[in-house]
């Protein structure tokens, strides 16, 4: 047998949730066989290429005639990891000033991205709104970001782009909303409406993955449930999911979560519901509630799941702290407000009182749990809370606002552990960085989730088996977004491959330098080609967008 690449005497998790087992993994063409070496066995067995193994069989390194052979005794062979959350969507296209912030992922081993989450991405919108578009997307990607009037043209700029992983894009419904009617505080017309149906409808017969909303972000916020019904029913014919940043995930978490089932069962599309937190101080702990319900709702046949990052921070623009009528008429009617002083009154008083309807990240937590992240033309505040900046926070922060055209991203310390880890140890739940790949200090979660999950979860707390978190991270991913012979290493599946070394493997990123790259991985084959060896990015960019 010829191969390109052997790792020989690993361990094989092969995403399935299955008991790890040693094997040996040869890629020919960028697809996978599997050279089974003998009996299971646990975490920790070793073994190395050559010989013959326990059951009396050839080692795979005596019969394969490969071009590299890699020595993988003692670690763990495990498909590549498939990030089901990510903001990844314009990085790539940004060129070579983004490029650290675009290999984060895959130097923690991540082979797919799927973006286009939380109600936002790069497409669909009619010609006339482009202009529009790509100025308030500016905020949520950074740079000079395009927008497309349709799939087809994401991919294609995708394509010109070189990656070195795979990318996968949900439909944004508050994209698509801006797309067809703006930034307004109103619901779609009838006929808005049908010819928001009519581009998902065509984005996800060209290839998209799913329906996305981000009910806390406007424009999204302005739909209401009927809208969004309307909508899901279009990814239920197609069977694809609808995958949801719920309305509130503070106070009314399991409000929000009802609206989402609602949504699910009236339109008939299958349910995953984005970084499931239960955050801020009113909401602590309610995660014992919304995973019993979720699990409830599974067993009388509803098909939902959900994600996690393995962090009690969360991270999003500076504007969402700010009450939803702050945001209708997009970015320039925010910046308009924010320097009227009246109008700042306004915002202070709904952070205090609240808005119904609205998740008040402020009023649940405060501005001391809110940190600066990105903001290009004050670096020196990056790392630091709004409270610590000095004077009123309200006006501190719509003095940000301004000097940045809009553009702050922001960390916010609002969730509790134990909420996380019972999240993460559900058997529904799979892995999502929800990374934000913007300049200044990004939420660790970009460099650090898988890694985090193995090292921490897996390895220290023994949360969850690394048999359990390898499937969180491939197979379950793969089999929700409907990526076939992805996120599983069997005979004839794509070549995206990881290996790692169970007992160093851990995230290396911080809030202080949150690029840094995780310790313990060894190796990151996409599509057959190393990308990552030992950290170390690799010329090849066999990366290209996937589909259903």
């Amino acid at each position: 047998m010829n191969a390109d690449l052997l790792i020989a005497g690993g361990l094989l998790a092969d995403g399935t949730g299955a008991p790890a087992r040693r094997a040996d993994v040869a890629v020919t063409g960028g697809r996978i066989t599997v050279l089974e070496r003998g009996a299971a066995a646990g975490p920790g067995a070793t073994g190395g290429p050559g010989g013959v193994d326990a059951a009396g069989r050839v080692d795979a390194a005596e019969v394969v005639d490969a071009a590299e052979v890699v020595d993988a005794a003692g670690l763990v062979v495990a498909p590549g990891f498939i990030d089901v959350h990510t903001h990844s969507d314009a990085v790539t296209l940004l060129g070579e000033e983004a490029w650290e912030l675009a290999v984060a992922p895959v130097r923690m081993g991540v082979t797919t991205e799927i973006c286009g989450n939380c109600g936002s991405g790069l497409f669909p919108g009619l010609p006339e709104r482009l202009p529009e578009m790509r100025a308030s997307s500016r905020v949520t990607f950074g740079g000079r970001v395009p927008i497309f009037p349709d799939f087809e043209g994401f991919a294609e700029a995708h394509r010109a782009a070189p990656r070195s992983n795979h990318l996968s894009s949900l439909v944004g419904h508050g994209t698509l909303r801006a797309g067809v009617l703006g930034y307004e505080d109103r619901p779609a017309s009838p006929r808005e409406l049908d010819v928001m149906r009519g581009l998902l409808d065509d984005a996800l017969a060209a290839g998209a993955t799913g329906l996305s909303t981000g009910l806390i972000y406007t424009p999204g916020t302005y739909g209401g449930t009927d809208e969004v019904v309307a909508l899901a029913a279009v990814a239920a014919r197609h069977g694809r999911p609808y995958v949801t940043h719920l309305r509130d995930e503070m106070a009314r978490v399991e409000e929000a979560l009802e609206e989402a089932v609602e949504i699910a069962r009236r339109s008939g599309a299958a349910l995953h519901v984005s970084h499931h937190k239960t955050a801020g101080r009113h909401a602590w702990g309610r995660t014992v509630r919304t995973l019993a319900r979720i699990a409830e709702l599974r067993e009388q046949g509803l098909d939902v799941t959900c994600d996690v990052y393995p962090y009690t921070e969360a991270s999003t623009s500076l504007a969402a702290m700010l009450p939803p009528w702050a945001n209708d008429g997009g970015t320039r009617a925010l910046l308009t407000r924010l320097a009227d002083p009246g109008q700042r009154d306004l915002m202070r008083r709904a952070i205090a009182d609240g808005v119904p309807g609205w998740e008040n990240t402020v009023g649940n937590g405060g501005w001391d749990r809110i940190s600066v992240a990105c903001a290009p033309r004050n670096p020196a505040v990056e790392g630091r809370t709004i409270a610590d900046l000095g004077g009123d926070p309200v006006d501190v922060a719509a003095d940000l606002l301004l000097s940045e055209d809009g553009e702050v991203t922001i960390i916010s310390h609002s969730m509790r552990e134990d909420d996380v880890q019972r999240v993460l140890a559900s058997p529904f739940t799979m892995i999502g960085s929800d990374g934000v790949p913007k300049p200044g200090h990004p939420h660790p979660r970009l460099a650090g989730t898988f890694p985090r999950v193995l090292g921490r979860y897996v390895r220290e707390q023994g949360l969850v088996t690394l048999e359990e978190a390898v499937h969180k991270m491939s197979g379950m991913a793969a089999a929700r977004f409907g990526l076939r012979d992805r996120g599983v290493v069997r005979d004839g599946a794509h070549a995206d491959l990881v290996l790692f070394d169970p007992a160093t493997i851990a995230d290396g990123a911080t809030y202080t330098d949150p690029l840094l790259p995780p310790t313990g991985l060894r190796l990151v084959v996409t599509a057959g080609q190393v990308a990552v060896r030992d950290n170390t990015v690799t010329p090849a960019r066999p990366g290209r967008i996937v589909t259903p």
